[in-house]
Order: structure tokens, then sequence, then C-alpha cells
């Protein structure tokens, strides 16, 4: 998180993406998920009075509170997450309910760390007990799905960021500016938020750009870019997207 965060790969790589490549062997999607982990295994320890520098168990996974609490309560050692795939399913949980879906599923599991499955059951049944007719998030990252909606003609397949939430509706941020879409004619690409991020930089560099008044491949060429399935710029699309900012002003 502090390579990318202060961007300290850029002494010998230009993309946080390529330097995890090179010199983790990681893929971007597998950092992401590592990245977003430790927040979530962070949340759960503090939520729950845990400290990660106390002495654990030979499983490691127990953790006790301080010593004189110890004494009179012996039963009240806490479970933490051991691997990121246990806390995958959390991390577009808000971190209290990422607290109380983590007790529930040490619960579940009979006091012991809880598998990736059990998680993800919790998680679920949750989301169906406060299911509303509009589950979509501020700063989500959805496909317009067009479905012969003739409001939506040109707009089919390209992504959108949700900027505000309507009952049965969002509005969404596109290459070339908002609109708003019915729930019906939108589907989450699921990015982690990190990913989030990163398309809203992509977009945010995209806008800055765009005008009715561009050539029609250059238009184009935005366009194609505000249709990517994926949350990341490949190395010719960087190389391609930072020319037109240097060629076009803002």
């Amino acid at each position: 998180m502090e390579l990318r965060d202060r961007r300290l790969y850029r002494s010998t790589h230009r993309a946080f993406e390529e330097y995890c490549k090179d010199r983790f062997g990681y893929t971007h999607r597998r950092v992401n998920y590592l990245i977003a982990g430790s927040v979530v295994f962070d949340n759960i320890a503090t939520g729950t009075n845990c400290s990660q520098n106390e002495e654990v168990d030979e499983t490691g996974t127990n953790c006790s509170q301080n010593e004189e609490v110890n004494k009179t309560r012996p039963n009240r050692s806490r479970i933490l997450p051991t691997n990121e795939g246990q806390v995958r399913p959390l991390a577009k949980l808000e971190p209290q309910q990422q607290v109380e879906v983590w007790q529930r599923a040490v619960q579940k599991a009979g006091g012991k760390v809880p598998s990736a499955r059990i998680v993800t059951d919790v998680v679920q049944k949750i989301m169906e007990r406060t299911k509303v007719p509009n589950s979509y998030q501020v700063g989500e990252v959805c496909q317009i799905l067009a479905k012969e909606n003739p409001d939506l003609r040109g707009k089919g397949g390209c992504w959108g960021i949700v900027t505000h939430i309507g009952e049965f509706s969002c509005t969404v941020r596109t290459w070339d500016g908002e609109c708003t879409v019915g729930v019906q004619h939108l589907k989450s690409y699921n990015y982690l938020p990190a990913e989030c991020q990163q398309m809203q930089q992509i977009c945010d560099r995209i806008s800055r750009i765009y005008s009715d008044s561009l050539e029609e491949t250059v238009k184009n060429l935005l366009q194609l870019l505000g249709k990517l399935n994926r949350p990341y710029l490949t190395a010719v699309e960087e190389k391609l997207l930072s020319v037109l900012e240097m060629e076009i002003p803002d």
C-alpha cells in the first residue's frame, strides 16, 4: 500500500501494476486483494480490541486481551483472519459491519477461524435481509446495458461511476458526461474499492480532455477507453492517453 500510495515504484516502473508483476510476480488484482485484505484485517483487529503484536497460539489465530483482563476472563480470546481469502467478502462493507460479520462467521465456525465460504454465506444472508430496490453505492463502477432503450443509445457497454443514488435509478458519470440510468440497465463490475478509485482517476483524465470539437479518431479512442472491462490501462493505452493529455489543453 505504501509503495502504491507514495508512488515509490516510479523509480523503476511507470505503472504500479507492472512493478508488482516484475517485483513480486503478482497480478494487479492480486495486489489489490492483498491491500484491501490488510485494511479489513486492521478493522477487525481494532474492532475486537485486539493487538496484532500480542502473542498468538500455535494456530496463529487467537489474540488475547491485556493480562489483567485475561485473568478475569480467560475465555475471551479473539479470533483473527489468517489469510486474505477469508476477508475478501468483507471488503465492500463498512468497517463496523466487517467486525460484526466476522464475529458471526467465527461463531458459525464453532469459535474457530471461519473459511471464506462461511464468511461469504454470512455476508449474503445479511445482504438478503437488507435488500432494497437500489443496492448500488456512490463510487461503484457499473456497466451500462442499453437493452433497446433509446435513451441509452451509444452508451451500451460503457462503464460508469455512480455519483447519485435514487430509489430505482442511478446517476452515473461516463467518459463523456453524466446520465441517469435505471437499475435494470446497470450491472456492477464488483470491483474492489482500490479498483474503483483507479477507474475514477481514468474517468477524470478522459473527462478533462474530451469535447465534441475533437477529431473523430480521437473521440473514438476515448470512447474505446470508456468501454474498458478492466480497472486499469495497459502500457500502450497509458501512453496514448498521456500523449492526448499533452496535446489537448484542459
